[in-house]
């Protein structure tokens, strides 16, 4: 007759998460996006630590979705140029890594993502901090929001600096793939 009190937490909690998921700007999104990859690397890095094999395994999973139909899944290759080709080459790189990662136990793998995403994503929630509402909607993500007008600046810039100068060269990376 009464739900059990764990099964009432549980739908509070998804209502929580669906509220700040609805009401979040684009830019917001993909902040969480990369919180939760590098929570589900450092997770899955705990698990292989502990041999819980199942748990890695399903972390890793989650993070390679995150970067698969997320972080990938947003980008807009058009508006976005060279960042956003340069991010997807690292997006790619970076699943190749933890696929390696699961297969062989290899925890160097998993910290090597959290080295190269890190930055990114530091980055990413540096962007927004500076940036106005509208600026929020980068020109790399592919936001259903109106374009931006001309007299607004452009943060593409500012990203496209801040991969230039904090995130390695992925043509580096891919080449030991």
């Amino acid at each position: 007759m009464f739900t059990p009190t764990a099964n009432r937490a549980a739908a509070y909690r998804n209502a929580s998460v669906d509220t700040v998921v609805h009401n979040a700007t684009p830019h917001q999104l993909i902040c969480m996006l990369f919180d939760g990859l590098l929570q589900s690397v450092r997770t899955a890095q705990g698990a292989l630590e502990r041999a819980e094999i199942a748990t890695k395994g399903e972390q890793l999973g989650r993070a390679v979705r995150i970067l698969e139909e997320g972080l990938k899944g947003s980008l807009d290759m058009q508006k976005g140029g060279e960042v956003a080709a340069n991010l997807r080459a690292l997006y790619d790189y970076c699943v190749g890594r933890l696929t390696d990662a699961n297969l062989k136990n290899d925890g160097a793998a998993l910290a090597e993502v959290t080295r190269l995403i890190e930055p990114v994503a530091d980055g990413w929630r540096q962007m927004g901090t500076a940036a106005s509402p509208v600026a929020d909607r980068a020109t790399i993500i592919d936001a259903s929001a109106p374009q931006k007008q001309a007299s607004q600046p452009s943060t593409q810039t500012g990203l496209a600096r801040m991969l230039t100068q904090r995130v390695p060269s992925v043509s580096a990376y891919a080449s030991g793939i």
